[in-house]
């Protein structure tokens, strides 16, 4: 019992030295993902139809400010504040309208770059099993200052093939 004891401490030392550990990039993974570049592609049609909307709400508003101003100093006092009213609401929908796209295109990146952060999750994780690594760390993680290149197997091509990425 106690050879049996003493030679597995003996042998815990030299199975520490046999552990694997990986380092990936996700940058170059996620840059390289046919996802990655359909979602860009959706967000840049999506800003590009809020950006034409907010630009015809922007004409819209200044063709009112020119049309009051034109007429500004026959109006009588209730019509020109009605259209001073105007003016204003059409100028906070605009800024309403702004924010709203702002804020749904911020949501909807979020989701998109979740789901491709998840695929690539999933294909480090398959990795990690099939090559028996104990941890693969992402160098685009700043939270890790330092990591070995000649010490850990850069598992970045691995990851892209079980992603089906060349």
């Amino acid at each position: 019992m106690k050879k049996l004891i003493l030679m597995a401490l003996m042998l815990a030392p030299v199975s520490l030295f046999a552990q694997k550990f990986g380092q990936f990039s996700s940058a170059d993974i996620i840059q390289a993902m046919p996802e990655y570049t359909k979602a860009q592609t959706e967000l840049q049609t999506l800003q590009k139809q809020y950006e034409d909307e907010l630009k015809y709400l922007q004409e819209e508003c200044n063709k009112k400010i020119s049309e009051y101003e034109a007429q500004e100093a026959t109006l009588p006092d209730n019509i020109k504040q009605r259209r001073q009213q105007e003016i204003i609401e059409l100028q906070d929908k605009g800024q309403q309208f702004f924010n709203d796209c702002q804020m749904n295109l911020q949501r909807i990146s979020g989701e998109k770059m979740q789901e491709i952060q998840e695929k690539v999750l999933k294909a480090v994780q398959d990795v990690g099993t099939e090559g028996g690594y104990v941890c693969i760390f992402d160098n685009a993680d700043a939270t890790i200052p330092y990591i070995s290149a000649t010490l850990c197997t850069n598992v970045t091509d691995a990851v892209k093939a079980k992603l089906g990425i060349k």
